[in-house]
């Protein structure tokens, strides 16, 4: 076991040093004088935290993130608990929820500056757009798809109604219902970056497109790359952290 948590933490280490030395290498064999290097890199987020404007975009976007993809999470989990188990709902909405599915968010944009102007309201609305689907199809996949043992079972013990809900559909439902809201924080991140490009001024998506316009620093557009990368990476472990509960663990293979 100890020799296996070593591996998970020394494999990707290697990995990004690797990808880090052949970057460096590239860079300089193309003689590229706009194409950053690692260590150019590395100085441009220097030089934005120095200037206090790295945490204040980070803060922007995780704000913008935490507000859309909370409401997706409000919502989308009980409608689909709801339509996975309700028939005639089912039947009544979710072709809508698949018309409106595929819609790309970014199609939302000039619809959302519309609607909210150019403030924080068009990217939270364009984050719940993006996160409600993905939440709500797995949350509906997960009931649907519930081995009717578990409903027989509890029908045998007399467990019916909001109980039924509570103690049998939602338990079975978790670990697809976090599998799905892992896959929805991830698109909510994507989003949030490319609707700053457009819609605010401030946040990560923001960094990019004013240091690609003031003077092409892209020292500052990889930095500001990097940073989203990171900060998804982080994101996705604290969701996976909700695998470790003994309510959902139980849902996951083993290996």
């Amino acid at each position: 076991m100890k020799n296996s948590s070593l591996r998970g933490i020394l494999l990707p280490l290697l990995t990004a040093a690797f990808f880090l030395v052949i970057w460096h290498v590239l860079v300089r064999l193309s003689g590229s004088d706009l194409f950053p290097t690692p260590v150019d890199v590395v100085k441009g987020i220097r030089e934005l935290f120095d200037k206090g404007l790295l945490a204040k975009y980070i803060v922007a976007s995780l704000f913008r993130v935490s507000w859309g993809f909370s409401l997706a999470v409000i919502v989308g989990v009980p409608l689909g608990l709801a339509l996975g188990w309700f028939k005639m709902a089912y039947e009544a909405l979710n072709p809508m929820i698949q018309i409106l599915r595929p819609i790309s968010p970014i199609a939302w944009i000039p619809v959302a500056i519309l609607w909210f102007g150019i403030d924080d309201t068009a990217p939270v609305f364009l984050i719940f757009l993006a996160s409600v689907f993905p939440i709500t199809v797995s949350a509906m996949a997960a009931v649907q798809n519930m081995q009717l043992v578990y409903l027989r079972a509890a029908r045998n013990f007399g467990v019916q109604g909001t109980q039924l809900f509570r103690r049998v559909i939602l338990p079975a439902a978790l670990p697809q219902i976090i599998t799905g809201i892992r896959i929805a924080l991830g698109i909510a991140w994507l989003v949030v970056v490319a609707a700053e490009m457009i819609a605010v001024n401030s946040g990560l998506g923001y960094l990019i497109i004013d240091a690609r316009n003031a003077g092409k620093r892209y020292d500052l557009v990889v930095a500001g790359m990097v940073m989203i990368g990171l900060i998804g990476l982080v994101l996705d472990l604290l969701v996976r952290q909700l695998e470790k509960f003994d309510e959902v663990r139980w849902g996951y293979g083993q290996r």
